[in-house]
């Protein structure tokens, strides 16, 4: 077009896009375009390869008889649009699920014409959702989940398990809890971690459950080896999948934390000096591998094992996966139809556990199918913390002193003393030389014990911090054996 053209141009893109598009922006000030009656938001200024705001309103002034408009035309059009859109109203966008009105949840099935699933106290359908009620973000990680089937009688739950390696119904229940955890926007979950011999098929069983809520395109990944990746990867989806641990980094076992509970990544805005971009995320993790070394405490209370064996039969990747793609709308349609079921189920909310909402879905799923999963959760927090204690040789010098104690008996010293008593104790009489990280100082075993705190608690020690009018200390409490809580007895194994 001409230079005197331009500002026609710039007015006929504005219209047009102001008649056939919807404009909101998040509380982070982004700018999505919804098309009208559509559910799928894109970001004006995205220049992604899963389709720009830009691109779809090139091609409707094209195929709507407005003509071909340049690059600059285009540019002053969404620049005046993203400066309105900024007095509009404030929306959220969700990838894959997305809280809804009514008690009512959302799960995005990835379909160019919108269709999803709400779910609903009383069921759910098939419908597309209110672009006010739900704004869906897609990335290149969401993939297309196929119809699901209704009337299932819960067939499919049966089916995908018989896919599954277990070691056991232990598993088999977490591994249902996890996924209709993972159907619910609200609630934090612990990560699976799939562990087992080799050739359990740990990264098949992953994959399976991962695609139920991903579809065929999910996958398994390998850990970024930095933080910035793995947050990226992170914010573009819902599951996140990472394959054949081997070994956690502190940063990476910090940063799994933050996933599994919630965090948020702040970083400069490109092209600026003072603007920051803010991603929010919490995300459903899955985990695969035979040995991770140790478990840091805080990692140990948010993962959730799940053990497999080796097949007695194998099968082609050809032939095993065609079955799964059958069968995938039946084990979807169940799985919705466990998780109506589920939340329409009453269970008190037990208050001794860190992911108090994954327990509380444990009870509510006993309570529904009497599978056992809440007792099955605590025998599984029962396991990791014994990992804890076997990678961690301070913890096992502190339960050795411990086991010295009398029962109700409390110990107070400065955390200088208790660092000479414990090195004292792990030497012996033979002065044997003290491994890799042990504290060197009253500050550094004061922030290892703070870490293992919660681990030394469930085996019956408990440690606290107080001062007083002339010093810190740190006291060491064996409390007395309780009997065993009732309801523990009559949901155990």
């Amino acid at each position: 077009m001409s230079e005197d053209e331009k500002h026609p141009a710039r007015e006929v893109i504005t219209d047009y896009a102001q008649q056939h598009f919807r404009y909101f922006r998040t509380t982070e000030g982004t700018v999505y375009a919804q098309h009208n009656g559509h559910p799928v938001a894109r970001p004006i200024r995205s220049q992604g390869t899963t389709g720009s705001h830009r691109q779809e309103l090139m091609v409707g002034l094209y195929n709507d008889g407005h003509g071909v408009f340049n690059g600059t035309a285009l540019k002053e059009a969404l620049d005046l649009i993203e400066a309105l859109a900024l007095s509009r109203d404030v929306q959220p966008t969700h990838i894959r699920v997305a809280p809804g009105l009514d008690g009512a949840t959302w799960l995005d099935l990835g379909r160019d014409d919108g269709q999803s699933v709400r779910i609903h106290p009383t069921g759910w359908d098939i419908t597309v959702p209110d672009p006010r009620e739900v704004s869906w973000r897609r990335t290149q990680l969401t993939g297309e989940l196929p119809l699901p089937a209704k009337d299932t009688n819960g067939k499919g739950i049966d089916l995908l398990l018989r896919l599954c390696n277990f070691a056991g119904a232990e598993s088999e229940c977490l591994a249902i809890a996890w996924l209709i955890g993972c159907l619910e926007p609200s609630v934090p979950v612990p990560a699976p971690f799939l562990t087992g011999p080799q050739g359990a098929g740990k990264s098949t069983g992953g994959r399976m459950l991962v695609r139920i809520i991903e579809g065929m395109t999910g996958d398994l990944r390998r850990a970024p080896k930095d933080e910035e990746n793995l947050i990226t990867a992170v914010a573009a989806g819902w599951v996140t999948a990472l394959d054949n641990l081997s070994h956690l980094t502190p940063d990476l076992s910090d940063a799994m934390c933050c996933i599994v509970t919630g965090g948020e990544n702040v970083k400069r805005a490109l092209f600026t000096d003072g603007d920051v971009v803010r991603a929010r995320y919490r995300r459903p993790l899955l985990l695969t591998g035979i040995d991770v070394g140790v478990i840091r405490p805080d990692l140990a209370e948010r993962l959730l094992p799940l053990r497999l064996v080796r097949p007695r039969v194998r099968r082609t990747e050809a032939e095993l996966w065609a079955e799964y793609e059958e069968i995938l709308p039946v084990v979807l349609g169940s799985l919705l139809d466990l998780t109506v079921k589920v939340r329409a189920s009453e269970a008190d909310i037990p208050t001794d556990l860190r992911m108090a909402d994954f327990a509380h879905l444990c009870a509510q799923l006993d309570t529904a199918t009497g599978l056992g999963a809440l007792a099955a959760y605590r025998a599984s927090l029962d396991d990791l913390n014994d990992d804890v204690i076997e990678g961690d040789l301070l913890a096992q010098t502190v339960l050795k002193h411990a086991a010295g104690l009398d029962a109700g008996a409390e110990v107070r010293m400065a955390s200088a003393e208790w660092l000479h008593c414990l090195t004292g104790l792990y030497s012996g009489e033979d002065y044997r030389p003290l491994p890799k990280g042990w504290p060197t100082t009253g500050k550094v075993l004061s922030d290892r014990l703070k870490r293992l705190q919660p681990t030394l608690a469930a085996r019956g020690v408990l440690i606290d911090w107080g001062r007083t009018r002339t010093a810190r200390y740190i006291e060491m409490t064996r409390p007395p054996a309780q009997p065993p809580d009732q309801d523990q007895q009559e949901t155990a194994f």
